[in-house]
């Protein structure tokens, strides 16, 4: 099959690569809600062999994922498993470690709820969840662009969005994940690290 395949992936991956390698540096599993393409999950655990990478999405994309996960043929990448926000359980036991990039835009906003929800359930004590992706302060976009792109979003599905950075904060903190940075990445994105204790 042909693979699917984002620009955006290309142009980011390096970037967040450079903050992660560093906040990752402790983890032995991780798991990435919301896969995507799979571009991510193969650069990331080609360049991270210490840690096992575990890609996640909802059915419909799975087979997309391992395609590039079987190229890759990597030790330390698992092929990708099913897992939606809005399961009441999740295919694992426990997350010690936790990737998501562009998802709680195009999540519904009950997704994004159920999505930390689900942390909330299965995060061990000290795990770094890392959420890539744009934010708005204030609720203000911080660009022209991600105006543009919050559009485009509601345009496909009007439960779409930019999601605001003060409202994630606080669904985090009241699963007791706090956030540590908020990096400014490429493109008028954020990388938000978070830790719990």
């Amino acid at each position: 099959m042909n693979k699917p395949y984002s620009q955006s992936c290309e142009n980011n991956k390096q970037p967040i690569l450079q903050i992660i390698q560093t906040l990752f540096a402790e983890s032995k599993h991780l798991w990435e809600i919301g896969s995507g393409t799979g571009q991510h999950a193969c650069y990331f655990a080609e360049n991270l062999p210490h840690l096992k990478w575990q890609p996640s999405d909802k059915a419909e994309n799975i087979v997309a994922i391992n395609s590039w996960v079987r190229d890759a043929n990597l030790a330390n990448l698992e092929f990708a498993q099913v897992l939606d926000v809005t399961d009441k359980d999740w295919p694992c036991q426990q997350i010690e470690a936790l990737f998501s990039a562009n998802t709680l835009h195009i999540m519904h906003w009950h997704e994004v709820e159920s999505f930390f929800s689900g942390l909330e359930k299965y995060l061990t004590n000290k795990a770094t969840v890392c959420i890539y992706g744009p934010f708005n302060y204030q609720g203000k976009f911080t660009s022209a662009s991600n105006a543009q792109f919050d559009q485009w979003l509601k345009a496909v599905d009007r439960q779409r969005g930019i999601r605001d950075f003060e409202t994630i904060v606080d669904l985090a903190r009241n699963i007791g994940l706090f956030l540590n940075d908020d990096f400014s990445m490429p493109a008028n994105n954020r990388l938000l690290t978070l830790q719990n204790f």
